[in-house]
This record gives C-alpha cells, sequence and structure tokens, in this order.
C-alpha cells in the first residue's frame, strides 16, 4: 500500500459559529426583488429569466432555518480530508482508499459551479463496493485552484494546463505513479490534458465532457448527433452569459458572489436547474442539502470570485492540436449542455474504448443519478483497464 509522503497533512474543516451567525442574519436580511414576469407560466417555463421568486424564497428559509452545515463537516471528516502545497499554492483533497488490494487509484475532477460536493457521497461505493466482483479505486478528489478549501490564487497563470500537473504532482506524492482519470465540465478538460499531455502516469480517462477539435463539420453525422451539434451551439450563443461574464469580468461579479449568500445561491442554483434532466425543479432529481452543501461551501470559503476566474485563466483555451492517446471512456449525458458527437470525439481521443450515451442524465449525473453514475463509471474505467492488458 502506498503511503502519502511529508508533504501531505490531514485537515479539518471548521466553519466559526460567527460565520454561521453572519450567514444566518445575512439571508434574514436579504432585499429581493419583485417577482418575475413569467409567474404563472407553464411548468417548465418558470424559469425562463432565471431562479423564480418563490422558489428562491422557500431555499432561503430552509438554508436559514433547517440546513445543518456541521453535518455535512463531518461527513467530510469521515472520508478523509488532506492539504498539500503544490507549485506554491496549498491544495485541499478527499483521499478515501479502498480496503481491496487489487484496487487502481482514481482522480475524480469536480468543474464550476460545482465542487467536492460532487463526489462526496459516490467515494464509498467506489472505493469498496458492495458487490465483491466490482472494481474498486483508490479514490482522489481535489478542490480546484481557487475553489472550496484549496488555496485562492494571487497571481495569473491558474488555467487547466497547470493544474493538471499539479494533479500529476498530488498523486505522486500519494504514491500513486499511474493512475485512472474522470471528470466533466471543467474537469473533464483537465482530464483531456491528464490524458494528452501525462500519458506515463495516466492509464485511461472516463469523462463526460468530450471537446472536439475545432472545425469539424456535420457531414456523416445522426440525425441525434446532428440535433446534439445544434443544442450545443445554441447553448453558447444564447445561454451563456454567465461564462462570458466569469471569462471576460470574474472580479466584478466576485464583489455580488462574496457579500450576497442569496446572490451567490442564485448564480449557483440557476445553473442546477439549467442544466439538469427534470421538467421543472432541479431538487426533482438532486437532493436540497447537497446543494446547500455546495453553495454554502463557496460562501464560507468566500471563493465566488476565485472560482469563477477558471473562465479567465481557460475559456476556449484548450490545445487545439491536443490529442489523447490512452484508453478512454466517454459518456454524453442527453440533458448537458455541451453534447460532442462520437465522429468528433474521435478526432481528440484516439482511442474510445466505450461510448455511451444513456437515456436520462444532466450536467451533474453524479448528484442527479447516483446510482447510475458509479455503475457508468465502473464500466467505462473496467474498459480502459481491459484495454491496456
Amino acid at each position: 500500500m502506498p503511503h502519502p509522503n511529508s508533504d501531505v497533512h490531514a485537515y479539518e474543516a471548521r466553519a466559526t459559529e460567527a460565520d454561521l451567525d453572519d450567514l444566518k442574519a445575512r439571508l434574514a436580511a436579504a432585499r429581493l426583488p419583485e417577482a418575475e414576469t413569467v409567474r404563472g407560466a407553464e411548468p417548465g417555463r418558470r424559469w425562463d429569466q432565471g431562479v423564480p421568486l418563490a422558489d428562491l424564497v422557500d431555499v432561503v428559509e430552509h438554508w436559514r432555518t433547517g440546513y445543518d452545515w456541521r453535518s455535512f463537516e463531518r461527513r467530510l471528516d469521515r472520508m478523509g480530508q488532506f492539504r498539500t502545497v503544490i507549485d506554491g499554492l496549498g491544495i485541499h483533497f478527499l483521499h478515501r482508499r479502498s480496503a481491496r488490494p487489487d484496487a487502481t487509484p482514481l482522480l475524480l475532477t469536480h468543474g464550476w459551479p460545482g465542487s467536492v460536493v460532487e463526489f462526496l457521497h459516490v467515494m464509498d461505493e467506489l472505493a469498496d463496493p458492495k458487490d465483491a466482483t466490482a472494481p474498486a479505486f483508490h479514490v482522489v478528489a481535489p478542490s480546484l485552484p481557487g475553489f472550496g478549501y484549496s488555496d485562492r490564487p494571487t497571481t495569473t497563470g491558474w488555467g487547466t494546463e497547470r493544474i493538471a500537473a499539479a494533479w500529476v504532482e498530488l498523486m505522486g506524492r500519494l504514491g500513486y505513479s499511474a493512475f485512472l482519470a474522470h471528470g466533466g465540465d471543467w474537469g473533464g478538460n483537465i482530464t483531456t490534458v491528464l490524458g494528452g499531455r501525462f500519458p506515463d502516469h495516466v492509464l485511461g480517462v472516463h469523462s463526460t465532457f468530450a471537446e472536439a477539435p475545432p472545425g469539424l463539420t456535420t457531414d456523416g453525422l445522426t440525425e441525434t448527433e446532428r440535433r446534439w451539434t445544434e443544442e450545443t451551439r445554441h447553448f453558447w450563443r444564447h445561454r451563456a452569459a454567465y461564462a462570458k461574464q466569469q471569462a471576460t469580468r470574474p472580479q466584478t461579479v466576485g464583489y455580488a458572489l462574496v457579500d450576497s449568500p442569496v446572490g451567490l445561491l442564485a448564480w449557483i442554483l440557476d445553473k442546477f436547474a439549467e442544466w439538469s434532466d427534470t421538467a421543472d425543479s432541479p431538487f426533482e432529481t438532486i437532493d436540497r442539502d447537497r446543494v446547500l452543501d455546495n453553495v454554502t461551501l463557496y460562501w464560507l470559503t468566500r471563493t465566488g470570485a476565485s472560482a469563477a476566474r477558471i473562465y479567465h485563466e481557460s475559456h476556449n483555451s484548450l490545445d487545439p492540436g491536443l490529442r489523447v492517446d490512452v484508453p478512454s471512456a466517454i459518456t454524453m449525458y442527453p440533458r448537458d449542455i455541451d453534447k460532442t458527437p462520437l465522429p468528433w470525439a474521435r478526432e481528440r481521443y484516439r482511442n474510445i474504448v466505450r461510448w455511451r450515451s444513456p437515456e436520462a442524465g444532466g450536467h451533474f449525473p453524479s448528484l442527479e443519478m447516483p446510482d447510475f453514475f458509479v455503475a457508468d463509471l465502473r464500466a467505462g474505467l473496467a474498459a480502459v483497464l481491459a484495454a491496456r492488458r
């Protein structure tokens, strides 16, 4: 069993009572706008102008009177929290070792507006599955720079290429010279960089994000694949103002995200609603307290601005010439915001050993449908490992 070196230290997350009292006071004193003018519209259209007032008021009241942050802290502690300094920046991560001698190291990377909350509830099952025939993993889930309990960068330069290099260093410090990698959203981007830049360390990748090289045509695509390209193009043209704001003016929006818990909640909840596979509310599939775990983590760590800066550092920055030759498994969920046809994905990922497009699921599959997510991730990684034999 590998052992971490002396640069890795156990960590405990503890919010002060003063910070929790301040959060409740701010929630109680929140100034809210009038209701949206699409109020009373049919289900599925209520969110056309953003988070509906009634929905926000309900979540804010629960956040103030019913939500238990200390329970989340205890779950983090049970999983195993650590910190280490890499390239001058403190990095926080969860580390769940498997009891199985045949376990394979697995790196999980989250995106925005997510956090390690996306993986906390599935790490036990990945590490020590109830089914003894299922593959097992030593699971590592780091917080991106500027997110959660990782340090907030004070200079530019912490883009996806640098983060990927830091993750290789992190895994090496834990004794994992070779490992599997999974990610979605920014985590998928970083996983792609890992597979393309570090094939000597990365056994293979699994991703729910497969950005193709630019300039490809729709010639030869199926009707479904053409629809995917149209939906993706429509998203980036008409529904991506958040990305343009964070890529160009993260500091400006950051003041509101760090000063107002209601503003932060609305900014993040809007994405959980729009990007999930639901008819009306994200809470149809995602537990309300899991969303509040995520938002409260942003709030207490004051990372609304620093997390937004990943867009300033890396938006549209994936190297057009980067190719991934390690075995790759890719899952395209139907309600995700960026879906890539298989022929396009093959232009970058040269060794796709498993490709799936489920009938359901959105941008946050580990939260929306955790059982399916775990089963699909296992199957994908098993295919990756089989391809290396």
